[in-house]
């Protein structure tokens, strides 16, 4: 169980007080944050732990390499939506399909196919799993990861977005 209360000092910051008791334990442990760590705007910091404690880079060295992975990740995620939508798509070309092709494909869309179900199951969970890893990276308010966030969604269009199916219009 657990339980939070906010406190305000005469110096006018604000306090959270947070308790934990478990079935097992009768002794609570408290946890003093002050609300000014809690940040709300985006901040510059080498140090920013991403997705774990145990990523946390030291280094300026090792802050490039984690903005060249996240760069890398929404690359990959942009490619996922192409594939996906490659993959996916039973769209033929207007003049080139005729009323035997289109009924075939509809008879076949009709049709339940495991393998093909399971390998759209898999393509939106690994799909999802990435957009929520970027995710978590944008909500660390790191400036600096956010931008790399950005810069691959950028990269990964230019590279791979004329496959996601969308009509060309140039």
């Amino acid at each position: 169980m657990n339980m939070a209360t906010m406190t305000s000092s005469s110096t006018g910051t604000m306090t959270m007080a947070m308790t934990t008791s478990t079935s097992t334990s009768t002794s609570d442990s408290s946890m003093m944050m002050d609300m000014s760590e809690m940040s709300m705007t985006f901040f510059y910091s080498l140090m920013t732990p991403l997705f774990s404690s145990a990523w946390t880079p030291s280094t300026t060295g090792q802050y490039a390499g984690t903005c060249i992975f996240l760069i890398l990740l929404a690359v990959i995620h942009r490619a996922l939506v192409a594939f996906r939508s490659a993959i996916f798509a039973h769209t033929h070309a207007p003049g080139h399909a005729t009323a035997q092709d289109l009924e075939k494909e509809k008879m076949s869309l009709q049709r339940f196919n495991a393998g093909r179900e399971l390998a759209r199951g898999v393509v939106e969970a690994v799909t999802g799993g990435v957009s929520y890893l970027l995710m978590i990276a944008v909500m660390t308010m790191n400036v600096g990861y956010f931008s790399s966030v950005i810069a691959g969604i950028f990269l990964g269009g230019f590279l791979v977005g004329r496959f996601d199916g969308a009509p060309a219009n140039c």
